[in-house]
């Protein structure tokens, strides 16, 4: 497994509607002698051996690697979602112990709940955010709407959209909560060569 720093992002922010419209700046993130196996039936997988790494402020960091080595589980991990076997990974130099509304995860596919419409599945994360009017979440809702181009869909079914657009969704509920963390476990794989490139290119404007 390799790892890029392909892309530095200023920090800059935005007061259009309120403090929670920040553009998203991770936190700095230090992963220390990290290491994770899985008992199989043919015996034990070492997916992770003291792997360490540090992200800055505002880094953009790919993961590159063979399909196995390890990149989902190290997500996983940093996410809460999974425990090391060893090392420590830390966020804001707080130890990562559980998942957290600060490190939100954008899957390989879109996880978006059916039964709500395109602004319900933004509108989801915000309501866990007490601090925030009924007003507010709105707003916020919206202006991530409007940031990845679906404005005009808010009120449409998951069903009636294209791949593209889902992510597109995906991206905007992970946004909208304001983390200081976004991890991306390749979600656009699936999508059309096209598609992906202009996805690729909306994160790096955001």
């Amino acid at each position: 497994m390799f790892v890029t720093r392909a892309i530095r992002l200023g920090s800059k922010a935005t007061s259009s509607v309120s403090e929670e419209l920040r553009v998203i700046a991770p936190s700095k993130l230090a992963i220390e002698d990290v290491s994770k196996s899985f008992k199989t039936g043919t015996g034990v997988v070492q997916a992770l051996d003291r792997v360490s790494l540090q992200v800055g402020e505002g880094e953009f960091v790919c993961l590159v690697g063979a399909s196995g080595c390890g990149k989902s589980t190290l997500l996983n991990i940093i996410a809460g979602l999974e425990k090391p076997d060893g090392g420590n990974v830390l966020a804001d130099g707080k130890p990562v112990t559980s998942p957290g509304r600060e490190r939100l995860v954008m899957f390989q596919e879109p996880a978006l709940f059916p039964w709500l419409d395109v602004f319900g599945n933004v509108l989801f994360g915000l309501k866990l955010k007490p601090n925030l009017s009924k007003k507010n979440r709105h707003d916020v809702a919206k202006y991530y709407l409007e940031l990845v181009g679906l404005s005009r869909f808010e009120h449409a079914n998951i069903h009636e959209l294209s791949g593209g657009m889902k992510q597109r969704v995906s991206l905007a509920r992970a946004l909208a909560p304001n983390p200081r963390v976004l991890l991306m476990d390749e979600p656009f794989a699936a999508l059309d060569a096209l598609t992906r490139e202009q996805l690729y290119g909306d994160i790096q404007q955001i």
